[in-house]
């Protein structure tokens, strides 16, 4: 076994990634704070052909060098627009049929565990500020709420950390 040389990995250029077809997922950032979280958040949505990145609130927006330092270029593939009111985005995308989730620990939660998506939606997943989660008014405006399951003594997952597990999961059940 070797491991693969990055000309061997058959990654999409720029201008196919663009074109390709992409997951019928969108995801928004709700007053995250960190330019790395951010730019993390970008590459993984370039690894998994997302199709759209809502910045909203203070999310800082690229061109940023610390944006750029954990998004490597992805923020060059990945479409992406500002919103400062997360309210008025959402009222928007539910006029487009899109199911809302917020990413967040609440009282009538859907596990990762244990939750079902129809496939013919467009769906939407927000993650939350790093200290204070998604605001109430945007779980207010979502159609359901989803939670990670933690088992430890810390109260949240580093978003991401988050991002990662849950894009992955919406992946693997729309696609």
């Amino acid at each position: 076994m070797r491991k693969l040389k990055n000309i061997e990995l058959k990654r999409k250029n720029i201008q196919e990634f663009k074109y390709a077809e992409k997951t019928r997922l969108i995801i928004i950032l709700d007053n995250v704070r960190s330019l790395n979280n951010i730019g993390s958040v970008f590459r993984t949505c370039d690894a998994f052909l997302i199709e759209k990145i809502y910045l909203c609130g203070i999310t800082a927006s690229p061109p940023h060098k610390d944006i750029h330092k954990t998004a490597l270029g992805s923020t060059e593939s990945v479409e992406w627009e500002y919103f400062k009111n997360i309210s008025e985005l959402l009222m928007e995308l539910k006029k487009d049929n899109v199911h809302i989730w917020s990413v967040e620990q609440a009282d009538k939660s859907k596990k990762l565990t244990n939750f079902n998506i129809d496939k013919d939606l467009k769906h939407a997943l927000i993650f939350g500020n790093e200290v204070k989660g998604v605001s109430e008014e945007a779980i207010n405006l979502s159609n359901e709420v989803i939670e990670i399951p933690q088992f430890g003594t810390k109260h949240s997952l580093n978003i991401s950390v988050c991002s990662g597990i849950l894009i992955w999961e919406f992946y693997k059940k729309l696609n």
